[in-house]
């Protein structure tokens, strides 16, 4: 009797042990802290609703260029339902049909689930040999490829060496293999190119032919994540001209040069002989160190916002901070919290500084301090400004990784749709890729 007791509590002791394993490994892995920029290899990668790309590690997901992790769970609840999350396998951004909402596919195994808005599409989750017939299972990763990029609408499959094209509208199947192509373990369509990653590299590819040119593999921190110096070798001109990570800021001084702010570094460009430069902003305004909001120039000074500050700096070779610098934004242009961006244009006087949708105007000439902050206009047709310049052109605004051009202010403000989209990388900075 005394042993049956003695195993039975023993059996107990085990179990509880047990239990609390499989209890507490998942609280665990939710309070470990992911660093994107210490080389992190990608499960997945995904662009959300507003074309902004979702990269995802273990059961963690990093939303756009720059930011903490989170647990995918917490946007993605149901993943978690009939499965331990432990990763996702490959995500899938579609939207062949601009008139529907685009969907998110997630691979786990042999299972997919769809997301509209971030909620599970009602008949999901299922198997994939369901929702994708011919695909297998345990994927490596997945990406759309409309027409014409492909000659029909297509979504992508790569598993180990085979690549499975999917032909949307007969669910045709075509296995091919490249020789050239790395095996990738997340995938993306993103501003019309397709990229393969793996590990901390990734290559753009022609998704016909897998043909990759001598220019690649590349470091997917410099050009998909906004990321420090992380190693020697990683500041260089062509990760400025050529990242996706937005701009922070951009003006123009009267001495014809482009300046162009992202995170730790500036580019600037010569508009006379189109020459670029790029080195840390802390080597020519150490006062700002990173991370700008916004910046503009006005008869000889370039204008600075960062937090509730402004910083003027007198141009020059190098620039000088002006005596009395930094001020605060509320004595400088009227305005409290943050702001978005900021132009002055050729021979004005006044400031245009977005807040949100909301676009102020300051008389830069008024010598009484504060200035006073004049409501401008609303503009509708963003919900946020990164950037924003005015030239002898006109008026550019850079949202994310694109720009919109006006020809004046006055039509900018008139504009009641959205003129042509370009790409800030290869029109604006003349990136080849």
């Amino acid at each position: 009797m005394n042993l049956l007791t003695t195993t039975l509590c023993l059996c107990l002791a085990l179990v509880a042990c047990h239990h609390h394993e499989l209890v507490s490994e998942p609280m665990d892995i939710a309070k470990e802290e992911l660093d994107r920029c210490k080389g992190l290899e990608m499960d997945a990668v995904a662009v959300d609703e507003d074309g902004v790309p979702v990269f995802f590690k273990g059961d963690h997901l990093f939303k756009g260029f720059h930011g903490k992790s989170e647990l995918s769970n917490g946007t993605y609840e149901e993943l978690d339902d009939i499965h331990t999350l432990r990763h996702v396998d490959a995500a899938l951004s579609m939207n062949f049909n601009e008139s529907n909402d685009a969907c998110v596919f997630f691979f786990l195994d042999h299972m997919v689930f769809r997301y509209i808005h971030e909620k599970l599409v009602a008949g999901y989750p299922k198997s994939i040999s369901e929702a994708f017939s011919g695909i297998p299972d345990h994927l490596d990763a997945a990406m759309q490829c409309p027409k014409p990029v492909c000659e029909n609408n297509t979504v992508i499959f790569f598993k180990g060496d085979k690549i499975y094209y999917y032909d949307v509208e007969t669910t045709a199947v075509e296995v091919k293999e490249f020789p050239a192509m790395p095996n990738c373990t997340s995938a993306l369509l993103f501003n019309g190119q397709s990229y393969c990653f793996f590990g901390t590299q990734f290559v753009e590819f022609d998704p016909k032919t897998g043909a990759i040119d001598g220019r690649w593999p590349k470091e997917a921190r410099d050009y998909f994540m906004r990321c420090p110096v992380y190693g020697e070798g990683s500041v260089h001109l062509d990760r400025e001209r050529c990242s996706h990570v937005h701009l922070d800021a951009v003006t123009s001084d009267d001495a014809k040069t482009i300046y162009i702010f992202r995170d730790h570094h500036y580019l600037s460009i010569d508009k006379v002989n189109g020459t670029f430069e790029s080195d840390t902003i802390d080597s020519e305004f150490k006062e700002v160190h990173s991370d700008l909001d916004a910046a503009f120039a006005f008869q000889g000074h370039l204008y600075m916002m960062k937090g509730d500050h402004v910083l003027a700096y007198k141009s020059g070779e190098p620039p000088t901070l002006v005596e009395g610098y930094p001020k605060t934004m509320k004595e400088v242009l009227g305005l409290d919290g943050d702001i978005d961006a900021a132009f002055v244009c050729p021979g004005d006087k006044v400031a245009h500084i977005f807040q949100g949708q909301t676009v102020y105007e300051v008389n830069m000439t008024s010598s009484t301090l504060p200035r006073e902050a004049v409501f401008d206009a609303l503009m509708p047709l963003f919900k946020k400004v990164d950037a924003a310049m005015c030239g002898e052109t006109g008026v550019d605004l850079v949202v994310g990784s694109h720009f919109y051009h006006f020809d004046s202010t006055k039509l900018m403000f008139l504009a009641r749709s959205l003129p042509e989209q370009q790409r800030v990388s290869r029109v604006l900075l003349g990136c080849d890729h």
